[in-house]
């Protein structure tokens, strides 16, 4: 019989936008290759809509008005004092430029102007609309400076995209503005390096770490061509490459951009970034199992970060969860738990201008090692903790969804499942509203969603859920990836408690012939795979299908997460793993 399978990756954690250094698209070029940065932060809360003021076009139709009211325009940004007169100046200049001299450069920078104090009044979605308006009056073959305002007007509209959650469809954007400095500038241009890095940070944002790999390769090339030997930029990129190869796995590799990185900072005398350094040298050896090592490079991060940042700064806090996580993986609860207690005392009384995201991370952080330890009691008031502390705006959309997540595994453990569904679902509509519909991350949410719903014997959206899983896994991972594999398992214990008891085997045979082909027929998931089978068959009265008959026309694809085998609940002929 099949079983329901639950996850085994700490499922349902985002992992956040990791910017390495300072973000290079926002940095002032000789050029002018630059984004337009929004004149306040970017998750600024949602304005009141000021009155609109009625805009006489007649008197607008004047040469020497437009360059006038930009200029106010941007004086009264540069004061800060109200946000809704710049706006109105902006508004008013832009219509007289598109009066007095048509679609061009002046009208391309006031309307990115005008979206810039949208989004800083939290208004994203009528920046957006500026911003595709502001992209289709420049056209670069005009000159350099119109092929720039079409640049800045795509890169700044990817951001405004993000702001808004929606990850792909900013990814898009940054390629159309690489692709036109490119064009323009060559490309091996070092401004065009700093783009190529911009991308592959949100690449890794959504985890697509081959193409974060390529964009930081590129970068890495020009750098070095450009900056030459031991530069501050290398460093920075290296330390982006480790990132992505530890997220792919690979931490031999990982190691060797780290350490590579580090002597590149101790040449610049960069001893806190060395420290920060030092930190990620720790994860490695600690994915690694080299647990003295990884010991040794936390206690080197721990000593510089309390002697130049005091003993109360998160970043203190931070090296502390480590050592409290590798504590717990050796075995060393009590060390474990005593560092969790040292990192929650800093983050109770946070230091003055600590932005609240980064006490909410190390909340959560903190949690998945209670989780772990068998105290989700204590794991759940830290995620709720943490959930109070972030603001439910588009830019915190994704981390809250994980956040949801992870909060709805911990209520499945407890048997709270109608908690469960509840905080999955969330977590669910929020990553559909971000564009994440696509990742393997969402795949593992509609999975346990899906575990939850037969919980509560919701078996039709079960199914639905566990189908959904099976192509977006299947698609992700392969079609014979153990994770996809599971999800089938799932799909199969569904269908049969649904009474679909045909479906049920054909995907059961299926599973059986590739694990077989994957582990041998020696393997003991292949022998649990060959006893639920063979009930099921009992059941129908039918006998094994020796040849092996593919499902892959029936189903067209499948996805699955594995989780822990601890607990079973009986449906007809099959079981579910939980």
């Amino acid at each position: 019989m099949s079983a329901l399978v639950s996850l085994k990756t700490s499922p349902l954690r985002t992992p956040a936008r990791s910017v390495i250094g300072p973000d290079p698209v926002h940095s002032n070029g000789s050029n002018g290759f630059t984004k337009t940065p929004s004149p306040s932060g970017s998750r600024a809360r949602p304005a009141k809509k000021a009155a609109a003021q009625p805009v006489d076009e007649a008197s607008l139709d004047n040469p020497d008005l437009g360059p006038f009211l930009l200029k106010l325009a941007r004086e009264t940004v540069g004061s800060g004092e109200n946000p809704n007169k710049a706006l109105d100046y902006a508004v008013r200049a832009s219509k007289s430029f598109e009066l007095c001299s048509g679609p061009g450069l002046d009208l391309a920078m006031s309307l990115h102007l005008v979206a810039a104090i949208y989004c800083s009044l939290g208004r994203f979605e009528e920046a957006t609309r500026v911003l595709e308006r502001s992209i289709e009056v420049s056209d670069p073959e005009n000159g350099s400076d119109h092929a720039l305002a079409k640049f800045s007007g795509y890169m700044q509209l990817g951001d405004t995209y993000s702001m808004l959650g929606q990850l792909e469809q900013s990814i898009l954007c940054y390629g159309s503005g690489l692709k036109i400095q490119m064009e323009t500038l060559g490309e091996s241009d070092p401004r065009v390096a700093e783009t190529c890095r911009y991308l592959a940070e949100a690449h890794v944002q959504v985890m697509q770490f081959d193409e974060a790999e390529n964009y930081s390769m590129k970068t890495l090339e020009i750098h070095r061509e450009h900056k030459g030997p031991a530069s501050i930029e290398e460093a920075a990129d290296r330390r982006l490459m480790a990132l992505i190869y530890e997220a792919k796995g690979d931490y031999e590799s990982a190691l060797e951009h780290l350490v590579l990185a580090s002597m590149l900072m101790i040449a610049n005398g960069q001893d806190n970034e060395v420290a920060a350094i030092d930190m990620g040298i720790g994860d490695i050896y600690l994915s690694l199992c080299r647990f003295d090592e990884a010991v040794f490079s936390y206690q080197k991060a721990l000593t510089v970060f309390k002697s130049t940042r005091g003993e109360n700064h998160p970043s203190v806090a931070s090296v502390f969860i480590r050592l409290a996580d590798l504590y717990y993986k050796t075995g060393k609860l009590r060390e474990s738990k005593s560092y969790c207690e040292n990192a929650l005392r800093i983050y109770a009384k946070p230091l003055p201008g600590i932005v609240s995201e980064e006490i909410a991370t190390g909340l959560t952080e903190i949690a998945a090692i209670y989780e772990a330890v068998n105290e989700p009691e204590e794991a759940l008031k830290l995620l709720q903790k943490a959930m109070k502390l972030l603001e439910d705006t588009p830019a915190h959309r994704s981390t809250i969804a994980g956040i949801e997540a992870q909060m709805g595994v911990m209520f499945y453990m407890l048997g709270r499942f109608g908690e469960a569904w509840s905080s999955l679902d969330s977590a669910m509509e929020k990553l559909r509203a971000s564009g994440e519909r696509k990742s393997a991350y969402f795949g593992i949410v509609l999975n346990q969603l899906g575990l939850s719903c037969v919980q509560l014997y919701k078996l039709g959206e079960a199914a639905r859920l566990f189908e959904e899983a099976r192509d977006i896994l299947e698609q992700e991972c392969g079609i014979c990836h153990l994770d996809t594999l599971g999800v089938y398992s799932n799909l199969a214990a569904t269908y049969d408690a649904m009474g679909r008891v045909e479906s049920a085997i054909e995907i059961l045979e299926y599973i059986l012939k590739v694990r077989e082909e994957k582990l041998g027929t020696a393997n003991p998931d292949v022998d649990d795979e060959k006893k639920r089978l063979a009930d099921l068959l009992k059941e129908a009265g039918r006998a094994r299908n020796r040849k092996g008959k593919s499902l892959e026309n029936l189903l067209g694809g499948s996805n699955s997460q594995r989780m822990k085998k601890d607990g079973m609940k009986k449906w007809s002929g099959t079981s579910f793993k939980t």
